[in-house]
């Protein structure tokens, strides 16, 4: 099961270079196993991109319900663990290995974790929904121009949606606050939206409940809610952004920095919500894997949009992985 940025067929982009070149460049590689994608960026020695992978593998599906990871999405995100760790392998990558919301959630992630371990020789590390939040930050504004304000990135996930802010002046990056909504594309997906499409009550509900949620955090956060940007990341935002561009195919320069208007994304929404999933999947842009879960994705992401009062955001194809790395390469130096 392969995929680029937005989940579609695989694409892996490697630079090229004689045998000895390779042989002298370190390199470093961060999977992020998420509750809705499991991902792969790998970089040389100077952290230009090598590779980068995104495939849907659904971890997280059903973990709402049961409090466990099902052995069905085990053994899905598993076999595509194993085809990246050989891909780290040829690169001769220094790798990282992290796990977020479903694995926060599940009873079983012990043993999950296992199982990585002995096909990748890394134990991964269970981030905590700050620890999320922090590096997908840092990975979203490091390709971004600095800023004199606040930067706040959005972050949907699988089963949690993370809103961070901090800023970027005086050349230095740092997080100020973050908060953990519990709901991502899996989750809120599974919970409200049984129709196909989706009824206009379920889709309702659905923006309620993120609604409260964004004004409970706002409540007890004003600052979310005076950022002078806002940056939205992962497969949800990139995926709607890509359908409002109508792209047959991924293109992260297109994407990247791409302004998406607040009525681009309730455009995409109520072209979305309104059709079957038959119908759903020509959309150019929507990866077929995707198209059970955006719906969850634009609720999300409107409901956001709305309770903010934003009237755009700023696309970044950047994101956790970017920060993972980021750390490694900080923390580990240059591999002998």
């Amino acid at each position: 099961m392969g995929g680029n940025a937005t989940g579609s067929d695989a694409t892996v982009v490697s630079t090229a270079g004689n045998a000895s070149a390779r042989e002298a460049t370190s390199a470093f590689a961060a999977i992020d196993i998420g509750s809705n994608s499991t991902n792969l960026l790998i970089v040389d020695s100077k952290g230009v991109e090598i590779v980068r992978e995104v495939n849907v593998t659904a971890l997280g599906e059903g973990v709402g319900k049961t409090g466990t990871l099902s052995q069905v999405a085990m053994d899905r995100t598993m076999a595509v663990i194993s085809q990246y760790a050989n891909l780290v392998r040829q690169h001769e990558a220094r790798l990282a290995i992290t796990g977020t919301a479903a694995c926060r959630m599940a009873s079983n992630t012990t043993d999950f974790f296992a199982r990585v371990q002995q096909t990748t020789a890394v134990s991964p590390r269970l981030l905590s929904a700050s620890d999320e939040a922090n590096l997908a930050w840092h990975g979203a504004v490091a390709s971004l121009p600095p800023i004199d304000g606040v930067t706040m990135v959005v972050d949907i996930g699988g089963a949690s949606t993370e809103l961070t802010i901090g800023d970027t002046r005086d050349g230095a990056a740092v997080v100020h606050d973050s908060v953990s909504l519990p709901y991502g594309v899996v989750t809120l997906t599974e919970a409200e939206l049984h129709g196909d499409p989706p009824r206009p009550e379920e889709l309702a509900n659905a923006i309620s409940i993120v609604s409260d949620a964004v004004d409970n955090a706002v409540i007890e956060r004003p600052a979310l809610g005076d950022a002078a940007r806002v940056v939205g990341v992962a497969g949800s935002i990139v995926t709607i952004a890509a359908v409002e561009l109508g792209l047959q195919h991924f293109d992260a320069t297109r994407l990247h920095e791409m302004v998406l208007s607040r009525a681009a994304a309730e455009d995409v929404f109520r072209t979305l919500a309104t059709e079957a999933l038959k119908d759903r999947i020509h959309n150019p842009g929507l990866p077929l894997e995707r198209a059970g879960v955006i719906v969850g994705g634009c609720s999300l992401l409107v409901a956001i949009m709305r309770r903010l009062h934003l009237d755009h955001i700023i696309v970044s194809t950047h994101n956790l992985l970017d920060g993972v790395i980021a750390e490694l390469r900080a923390t580990t130096g240059p591999v002998a």
